[in-house]
């Protein structure tokens, strides 16, 4: 029987001709013409100050810190239950992760466990929109700038996603999108930064070309300038081979969500009714980018156990997300209960384009009987279902 992947990119001809298209300008390089337009398009897209392209998105959140200001010593408050990017990109810049609990029900941070985090030295908030659906940025926003905070959307997962009417990468004053191979859109592996203010824009795009301008554009001015360099940059830039693939896909956007959501509709026909799990929750007031379907199994279920029953019929599986606070690298004192909870119960089940309605029925014949196969007798113990 065939195998079922837990992602697969949907990447075609349309993007091979894009590549080849690349390869014949000569300039497959970063921050020449194909980024050029791709920034324009984001820029557009979101209606924002500016957008820049760069390798990935830990990388956009680590620019996005560094245009904040964030020194030493300084506290930003992250979302605790998502992949442990923004607290890497804090301690990139010396500063101190504070991890704030989410909502059981989406895995989004809560806004009440921000409001209680916030000490003197809380300079701003990485806001995650969790395996794609947005948080409650009104409710966030109104903390914010209650203490005179800055808010940066981390909207990696969240390409296509909206909240009360508006694209999730345009939530907060910088929002970080990725390009990862299981995004709604994707070059592979790539990321931008969007930012109301141009300045902030220009200053992620110096530091992201090691502090100088583009190459590309030096090339074309007649004489020989020579740039300086005036401060410590990175190399973040995204290849235009990249860009290419990018342009195409996100005039496939809308396409590719259509796709994902008739999976995640399906997911909750077939699974909907399973006493043993709880299938996602999105709230009326926004939409859902599934990067990821993630159900949430009952305390009862050996969740090991069903994951290997599960690949063991070829269909792939993962954990959902982590409970950053628990990683060796970031433990700590501070408990995040329900980020704890989702942690050791969720299941991500195949989720992307491609996923054909047998596949899907399939997938979720074979989760049913792996739960009920693995579940206790004893009674549920509690927990954030």
């Amino acid at each position: 029987m065939d195998s079922i992947p837990l992602v697969h990119a949907s990447l075609g001809e349309r993007e091979l001709t894009a590549v080849a298209e690349v390869f014949a300008s000569g300039w497959p390089a970063g921050q020449g013409p194909r980024g050029k337009a791709l920034e324009a398009r984001l820029a557009e897209l979101y209606g924002v100050g500016d957008a820049v392209a760069v390798s990935n998105c830990g990388a956009a959140l680590h620019l996005a810190l560094l245009a904040f200001g964030v020194e030493p010593g300084d506290e930003v408050i992250v979302a605790d239950y998502t992949f442990p990017a923004p607290a890497q990109a804090v301690r990139y810049v010396d500063a101190v992760p504070v991890f704030a609990d989410v909502r059981a029900d989406t895995g989004t941070v809560d806004p009440r466990a921000v409001a209680d985090l916030i000490t003197p030295r809380t300079v701003g908030m990485i806001v995650v929109d969790t395996l794609g659906v947005p948080a409650d940025y009104t409710e966030l926003q109104e903390i914010a700038d209650r203490h005179g905070l800055f808010v940066v959307e981390d909207a990696a997962c969240a390409v296509g996603a909206t909240y009360r009417g508006r694209p999730a990468g345009a939530l907060a004053e910088v929002a970080c999108l990725s390009f990862h191979g299981r995004k709604g859109a994707t070059s592979g592996e790539g990321g931008a930064l969007l930012a109301r203010d141009p300045a902030i824009g220009a200053e992620a795009r110096l530091r992201s070309s090691f502090g100088i301008g583009s190459i590309f554009d030096m090339g074309k001015v007649v004489g020989l300038p020579i740039p300086e360099f005036t401060e410590i940059g990175f190399n973040y830039k995204l290849s235009d081979i990249a860009a290419a693939i990018l342009q195409v896909q996100l005039g496939r956007v809308q396409e590719l969500l259509d796709r994902r959501n008739a999976v995640a509709a399906r997911y909750g026909e077939l699974l909907g009714e399973e006493e043993l799990l709880a299938v996602p929750r999105v709230p009326e007031d926004r939409t859902h980018a599934w990067q990821s379907y993630v159900v949430t199994l009952d305390a009862r279920v050996d969740r090991s156990a069903v994951a290997a029953a599960l690949r063991g019929q070829g269909i792939g599986c993962g954990q959902g997300a982590w409970a950053t606070h628990l990683q060796p690298v970031f433990r700590s004192e501070r408990t995040c209960p329900v980020s704890a909870d989702l942690f050791a119960r969720n299941l991500a089940l195949p989720m992307h384009a491609e996923l054909t309605e047998e596949q899907v029925e399939r997938v979720a014949h074979a989760v049913r009987g792996a739960v009920r196969a693995h579940a206790a007798s004893a009674p549920a113990l509690g927990g954030a279902a």
